[in-house]
C-alpha cells in the first residue's frame, strides 16, 4: 500500500562551511508530510533556509542527514515532475519570449534525433506548443511581446514570463521561491488569483516562498513557518527548525474578503510573533504544530538541551 503523502521529509539536517570554513547549521530536523493537492506557503526570517528547503525538494541538492521522498521513492536529483520559479528569472536569453514559453513542451516531446528523422512531426507539433505559449501569454498580459527577447522586457514583465514558463508544464509539484517580489502591487494581485485559478484545474502542489504574511495567508491551505529563533543552547548554529504548521481557515480558494477578516489579521500577528520575533523564543514544546500532518521526531538531546 502506497503511502497517503506526495512528499515526505523526516529528520533533515543541511549544514553550509560559513566564511571561515566552520560548519553552520541552516536546517535542523525537518519533518513534513505533504499530501498531493496542498498549497503550502512557505513563511521565515531572512537566512533560515526557505531556499535551501526549495533546493532539497528539487533535487540539486542533498541533505546531510535525513530521508526526502517524492512519490514513495528518493530523491536524488531533479526531475520533470517538480518544477520550480526561481527568485531570479532564468530565461533562455538566445530566446523569444513565446520560445522560452515553448521550449520545455518542445523537449520533453521531442529528442534531437526526433527532430531530424520527423521533421513534419516536429513542425506541427512545435506549433501547437507555440499557440499555447501564446495562450500562457495572453493570461500574464504579455500577449503582444510573444516576439521579444528576454532583454527587451522589464524585470518584472520577465518574471511574469517565467512563472508562465513554469506553470506551463504542469509538474506535479511546482516551487515558487518568491515568484512576485519584482511585481508591482496590481499586477501582483492578478498574479496570485492566476496562481490559485492554475492550481485549481491542474490539481497541482504548490510549494510557495513568500516574506509577505498577507500573500501565504490569502494563497495557501497550509503555512509553514520555519526559523532559527527559538530556546537553543547554541543560537548561532542552531539552525532553522518549523516552528509552526498552520492550516488556513474556512473554504479555499479564499475570498478577497478573506484578508479584511479577523482570522486573518490574527493569523498573520501569531505568524509573526512566533517566527519573525527574534526575541521571541519557544521551547519545542510550545511550536504551533496544529495541522493534522503535522509531526515531530525528536531526541532526548534535542528536548532537554533546549529546557
Amino acid at each position: 500500500m502506497s503511502a497517503p503523502y506526495l512528499l515526505q521529509l523526516e529528520d533533515i539536517v543541511k549544514i553550509y562551511p560559513d566564511r571561515y570554513g566552520h560548519a553552520m547549521t541552516v536546517l535542523n530536523d525537518i519533518d513534513l508530510h505533504v499530501r498531493e493537492g496542498e498549497f503550502v506557503t512557505i513563511i521565515g526570517p531572512s537566512g533560515c533556509g526557505k531556499s535551501t528547503l526549495l533546493r532539497l525538494v528539487l533535487g540539486s541538492e542533498q541533505p546531510d542527514s535525513g530521508s526526502i521522498l517524492f512519490d514513495n521513492k528518493p530523491i536524488c536529483h531533479p526531475q520533470r515532475s517538480r518544477g520550480i520559479v526561481f527568485q531570479k528569472y532564468s530565461l533562455f536569453p538566445h530566446l523569444t519570449v513565446l520560445d522560452n514559453l515553448a521550449f520545455g513542451l518542445d523537449m520533453e516531446a521531442f529528442t534531437m534525433p526526433g527532430r531530424l528523422l520527423q521533421p513534419l512531426r516536429h513542425r506541427k507539433t512545435r506549433k501547437e506548443f507555440r499557440r499555447q505559449a501564446q495562450e500562457y501569454l495572453e493570461r500574464v498580459k504579455l500577449a503582444e511581446h510573444g516576439d521579444k527577447y528576454p532583454h527587451e522586457l522589464s524585470g518584472g514583465m520577465q518574471q511574469r514570463v517565467a512563472i508562465a514558463q513554469g506553470l506551463i508544464m504542469k509538474p506535479r509539484l511546482l516551487m515558487m521561491d518568491e515568484p512576485f517580489g519584482a511585481l508591482d502591487d496590481s499586477t501582483r494581485q492578478d498574479m496570485q488569483l492566476y496562481i490559485l485559478e492554475q492550481w485549481q484545474t491542474h490539481k497541482m502542489t504548490i510549494f510557495f516562498v513568500t516574506h509577505d504574511l498577507e500573500e501565504a495567508v490569502f494563497l495557501g491551505t497550509r503555512i509553514i513557518v520555519l526559523s532559527q529563533y527559538y530556546q537553543s543552547d547554541n543560537v548561532a548554529q542552531a539552525g532553522a527548525k518549523i516552528v509552526s504548521d498552520i492550516p488556513t481557515p474556512g473554504p479555499h480558494p479564499h475570498s478577497s474578503e478573506f484578508k479584511y477578516s479577523p482570522e486573518m489579521n490574527e493569523l498573520i500577528r501569531k505568524i509573526r510573533l512566533d517566527g519573525l520575533e527574534p526575541g521571541h523564543r519557544q521551547h519545542i514544546s510550545d511550536f504551533d504544530l496544529r495541522h493534522s500532518d503535522s509531526f515531530r521526531t525528536v531526541s532526548k538531546e534535542d528536548w532537554y538541551d533546549q529546557n
